[in-house]
């Protein structure tokens, strides 16, 4: 769900940029081709003035009827000189010439629905709204910045849908993903047993806090590796897939379980042909002191064999009582 999301979103942002006259298409090339009015037009919408601007891609339109890109600005210009049902047509319009194309249904709703609310046709606009925001709408500055929302802003169902755009924008917000916050920084990593040093480790938060970033490196070793932690939404539970410079690999599931961390594997055949499940575990022993706790076994969780059992402590330059 989240790489479709993803994907819808890449394809947004592309369509935007041709929007904003980043792209160059086939429909501006013609359009230019034909009149000579397009760059007066890209100017006059930049600069919101919408009456010249309506006059000029309205003519651009007539001269390039099949253009999406022309009619969507149309759209927006009438809707700046308050030609609300006018705007509503252009819309269609685009919606049905860019459908494939890569303007996604989720922006023309979105204008629709912006469009309603500067009309007066409150209910409509929260339903158009809502079909944009079920889709992937994902400008959450324009649901609190656009004036046409300025008399809805207070409602529950505008609140409501603010915050699902804001989801679609950001989904990682959630706190589901901040749950494995504690092992975050950098640290000095000992055998908790006897104290001697295994490593140091560098974990952080990335793409946009949607992945739990690992960097291990082993003391007196060449050995190293990396694991990326993230919350899979769909499934309800987190996972960490890692790799090393042994060409090693490793791929766990788990949930936050009474504070710890509590991670699996399926039961998965070693170079001897045993299969081996581990259950690898994290304890948050506070702000800067996490144990990371594995045991193995392979006769399918009958008995279990500790493989490590590692302390670590946050490095001294960024320890709670050093900062």
């Amino acid at each position: 769900m989240r790489n479709s999301l993803r994907f819808q979103i890449l394809i947004s942002i592309a369509w935007i940029a041709l929007l904003c006259g980043g792209c160059s298409t086939a429909a501006a090339q013609a359009a230019a081709r034909n009149s000579p009015d397009l760059k007066a037009a890209e100017e006059a919408y930049t600069a919101r003035q919408w009456p010249r601007a309506e006059e000029l891609y309205a003519a651009l339109t007539r001269q390039s009827p099949d253009s999406a890109r022309l009619w969507f600005r149309l759209g927006v210009a009438q809707r700046g000189n308050h030609h609300f049902d006018a705007a509503l047509q252009s819309f269609a319009r685009a919606r049905n010439l860019g459908a494939g194309k890569g303007l996604l249904p989720s922006v023309v709703d979105y204008e629709v629905a912006e469009t309603l609310a500067g009309s007066g046709d409150t209910d409509k606009a929260l339903q158009q709204l809502k079909a944009a925001a079920d889709g992937g709408f994902f400008q959450p500055d324009r649901l609190a910045n656009d004036p046409e929302w300025e008399a809805l802003r207070q409602k529950p169902e505008f609140v409501a849908l603010a915050r699902q755009v804001h989801h679609n924008a950001m989904p990682c917000d959630d706190p589901e993903f901040r749950q494995f916050d504690f092992w975050l920084g950098d640290w000095d990593v000992v055998s908790t047993q006897d104290g001697i040093p295994r490593g140091t480790s560098h974990i952080a938060r990335e793409m946009d806090g949607c992945a739990v970033w690992e960097n291990w490196s082993s003391a007196g070793s060449p050995y190293f590796g990396k694991s990326y932690n993230t919350y899979n939404a769909a499934l309800r539970r987190w996972e960490q897939f890692w790799v090393d410079n042994m060409a090693g690999t490793m791929f766990f599931h788990g949930e936050l379980k009474d504070g710890v961390m509590d991670y699996w594997t399926e039961d998965i055949p070693q170079p001897n042909g045993t299969p081996l499940r581990r259950h690898l575990q994290f304890f948050n022993l506070g702000p800067d002191k996490v144990r990371q706790f594995s045991q193995g076994s392979r006769d399918g969780g009958k008995t279990w064999a500790v493989e490590y059992d590692l302390t670590y402590n946050r490095h001294a330059s960024t320890a709670t009582g050093t900062r």
